[in-house]
């Protein structure tokens, strides 16, 4: 008579999360309304519309944030975007969920040369070479973009003297 409320309290609860997790998606299966949405977003992207891309895709992202394609589509508007910071947030967030994805070791490899850090964009493209055991086409792009650098507007920034801050200029002998 103890153990009757426990066991029946116990056999409750789980005859209630078994039946809860009937009802759900496996995490393969994307929402068909994001991959629709993902679609509309990639035909704006590449005419040219950035800021409608990156609506859709957002739309494409609260729909099912499962949607790995979402943030590597992401990452190119970003890209595209000159906004290599961002564009590695959203790839990392694809490798999250898939740290093979070689589009998006590509991806954060060229937005990485776009900010100047090409040790990193090497490590990226070595891993993709071990995927690939071929040459494939992220791992072509991204060797040409280590090939090309960063932007010269980025050199140039960081080839610059740095300006001393105002009161602690050197005084020129006269």
């Amino acid at each position: 008579m103890r153990f009757s409320a426990p066991a029946l309290a116990l056999s409750l609860a789980l005859a209630t999360l078994s039946s809860s997790s009937m009802g759900q998606r496996p995490d393969t299966q994307i929402d068909a309304r994001s991959l629709a949405l993902l679609g509309q977003a990639q035909a704006a992207y590449k005419a040219g519309n950035f800021a409608s891309a990156e609506d859709l895709l957002e739309t494409a992202l609260a729909v099912d944030p499962r949607n790995r394609a979402a943030y590597v589509t992401m990452g190119e508007v970003a890209t595209a975007q000159q906004l290599p910071g961002k564009a590695i947030r959203f790839y990392r967030e694809a490798l999250t969920m898939e740290p093979n994805d070689t589009a998006a070791l590509s991806g954060e490899g060229v937005a990485m040369v776009q900010k100047g850090a090409l040790d990193p964009a090497k490590a990226n493209l070595a891993r993709i070479r071990t995927l690939c055991k071929a040459d494939c086409p992220p791992a072509v792009t991204l060797a040409a973009a280590i090939t090309k650098g960063p932007p010269a507007t980025l050199v140039a920034a960081q080839n610059a003297k740095v300006v001393p801050p105002k009161g602690k200029e050197a005084v020129k002998p006269d």
